[in-house]
């Protein structure tokens, strides 16, 4: 993640500026733009975006949304993949989702990217927990692993091909080893 910012700016301020691609985060005061995505990582969150909204948005349980800005306890956050449980999705008065997510997701799913340092992305997942994330992924497509963490426990490290990867309870219909989470990136299936 590469540092953007010159001077102090106001979460406010930050809202005003224009988009980045890619996307910029704003973490305790500074600007920060995350990393170009790579073919793991955009096959990963494709698929794995595709495959919660499948099992979640039909029954209107939840939804799976990527790289949404979502701003709350003073940051602007851009997951990889948001999820937001469906009595919590803000709407227009259209029935359309707002444009303005003004609170953390539900399930907040980062993957790691070769550059990435994995622990600003620990301290992202640990802070959407303290203001009420349920649950938050690190995948690591490199090492074919995920931390799993949920909230107010421990950590689980998921990387034994048929582990059944840990999900928040409102998603507890979602069935995903990490061999199929990491068959995804294959192009030869």
């Amino acid at each position: 993640m590469v540092s953007l910012s010159t001077k102090p700016l106001t979460l406010e301020e930050f809202l005003q500026q224009p988009e980045t691609q890619p996307a910029s985060e704003f973490i305790e005061g500074e600007i920060i733009q995350k990393p170009m995505p790579q073919g793991k990582h955009s096959r990963i969150q494709l698929k794995l975006g595709s495959f919660i909204n499948e099992a979640l948005e039909p029954p209107r349980v939840a939804m799976a949304l990527p790289e949404l800005c979502c701003t709350f306890a003073g940051r602007a956050i851009v997951p990889d993949i948001s999820v937001i449980t469906w009595d919590r999705i803000p709407v227009d008065e259209d029935g359309t989702i707002q444009n303005l997510i003004p609170f953390c997701p539900d399930w907040v799913i980062e993957v790691l990217s070769p550059d990435q340092n994995q622990t600003k992305l620990i301290k992202k997942v640990l802070s959407c927990l303290a203001h009420g994330c349920q649950m938050g992924w690190i995948v690591d497509p490199e090492e074919k692993m995920v931390l799993t963490y949920p909230a107010q426990q421990q950590p689980t490290l998921h990387e034994d091909p048929q582990d059944m990867i840990q999900t928040p309870a409102f998603a507890q219909g979602i069935q995903l080893t990490v061999e199929t989470l990491f068959g995804w990136m294959q192009v030869n299936q």
